[in-house]
């Protein structure tokens, strides 16, 4: 399984001489080899064998074709996913399809599943991935009926060893409005007796697209950026913890915000 190569419990893309048609085209160079890469995971999962470290493979694949076309990448805080003894909840904000693709790297060779929406079980091709590795599909319409299966489908996956990673905002954004955090990760730890870990994210680098949301041109000035912060135990009702979250978020993108971009 390819992994990534860390100092100090973070990695950062070491810069890379671009093609001519990175350079140029680098919107054209990723689709068309990330095509390829869920193509050929697609014809895997159909098989029935696409496991964990064929899904990290994949996910190297992607971090590695965003690396070959500029994208800078810096993740953070790895040691508080890859030091904890049991399973937990991975709470964080959402900005594009980029995370999903991204972080099985990270977090294998640790089970985890995702909570997605159900639509990212209907697209061709791509749903036979997805579908391959235990995720938990909501409807994003129907909060009360979201909120049942996260907690029922979720303490199953914890009980199981696999953590959750849970994206609590009604929709993908690039700007960050904790109002829009809903609590369902942290109900779903607590009611599991689980640790969360705060995620913060920057994956703005996608942008939303025109026709299909999800797919956008890509711009390479804009750096990807994942961070994790120390596990919490949830007390009481989570108002605490849920705030304590919402507050590493801010302050990751804030500072974020205030880089130079790699040069």
């Amino acid at each position: 399984m390819n992994e990534l190569e860390l100092k100090d419990n973070s990695y950062t893309t070491k810069i890379r001489k671009l093609s001519l048609l990175a350079q140029f085209f680098p919107s054209l160079h990723f689709y068309s080899r990330l095509a390829f890469i869920v193509f050929r995971a697609s014809e895997i999962a159909k098989r029935g064998e696409y496991d964990a470290e064929r899904w990290a493979d994949s996910s190297h694949a992607v971090l590695d074709c965003l690396e070959d076309i500029g994208v800078h990448i810096q993740i953070t805080g790895l040691d508080n996913i890859r030091n904890l003894k049991e399973p937990s909840v991975i709470i964080g904000n959402h900005m594009s399809f980029l995370e999903t693709l991204l972080l099985p790297i990270m977090i294998l060779p640790q089970p985890v599943a995702f909570v997605v929406k159900q639509s990212l079980l209907e697209y061709p091709v791509f749903k036979h991935v997805v579908g391959a590795r235990y995720p938990i599909a909501v409807s994003r319409t129907n909060p009360r009926q979201d909120l049942k299966t996260v907690l029922d489908e979720g303490v199953k996956r914890l009980q199981d060893g696999m953590s959750v990673i849970v994206f609590p905002q009604s929709t993908r954004s690039h700007v960050f409005e904790p109002d829009k955090m809903s609590s369902i990760g942290v109900k779903l730890a607590k009611k599991a007796d689980v640790p969360v870990i705060p995620m913060a994210l920057k994956t703005d680098a996608l942008q939303n697209g025109t026709l299909l949301k999800d797919f956008g041109k890509i711009d390479r000035n804009l750096p990807v950026r994942f961070a994790f912060d120390s596990p919490l135990r949830v007390n009481g009702k989570g108002n605490d913890e849920q705030e304590t979250i919402n507050t590493f978020i801010e302050q990751s993108l804030r500072r974020w915000s205030t880089e130079i971009k790699p040069g």
